[in-house]
């Protein structure tokens, strides 16, 4: 046992350090509420993940990877660093992750609005990613991931004026 504490943070708040290895740190942006929708959906994947394992299915750990994996792209614990200016790649990436993670947090017939993934990755300037989440979201409709709906109802993403939901897709894993 060492005098030293198991978890420290880095000096510049960017890392964690967890028994003497560095951890890129969750973006401190992220709204309370929504932060801790995207970390208890991560945790219940690392649950799910040490489930596959413990019972040796293969597809079932790879689907719990990739459900770990977006939710810490959401978090901006993967990806680009979150303290650099993003690419559109990156930040398409992130809006992309934070949908998935935050529609896997909720009960499979609810649905979230494109501004939550907006505030979950861009701080103070959500507002102007609005519109590249519903792009995402669009883009997403082609492959039956998720469906855009205009009061409860399917719409083009694209041609839709006015406030948008988005929902579990035929195809959403």
């Amino acid at each position: 046992m060492t005098d030293e504490p198991a978890e420290t943070n880095d000096p510049d708040g960017r890392y964690i350090v967890v028994d003497g290895r560095r951890w890129r740190a969750t973006d401190p942006t992220i709204p309370p509420a929504l932060r801790g929708e995207l970390v208890s959906t991560l945790m219940a994947a690392r649950r799910e993940v040490g489930a596959a394992r413990r019972t040796g299915d293969r597809d079932a750990e790879h689907a719990a990877r990739t459900r770990v994996h977006d939710a810490k792209v959401a978090l901006g614990e993967r990806g680009e660093p979150w303290w650099d200016d993003a690419t559109e790649d990156g930040r398409r990436a992130r809006l992309t992750s934070a949908m998935l993670t935050l529609l896997r947090s909720r009960d499979e017939a609810s649905s979230i609005c494109p501004s939550d993934a907006a505030r979950a990755i861009g701080a103070t300037t959500w507002r102007s990613l609005v519109p590249v989440a519903r792009e995402v979201a669009g883009a997403l409709v082609v492959d039956g991931v998720v469906e855009v709906t205009q009061r409860g109802q399917p719409v083009d993403a694209a041609d839709a004026k006015g406030p948008v939901r988005i929902r579990r897709g035929p195809r959403f894993a």
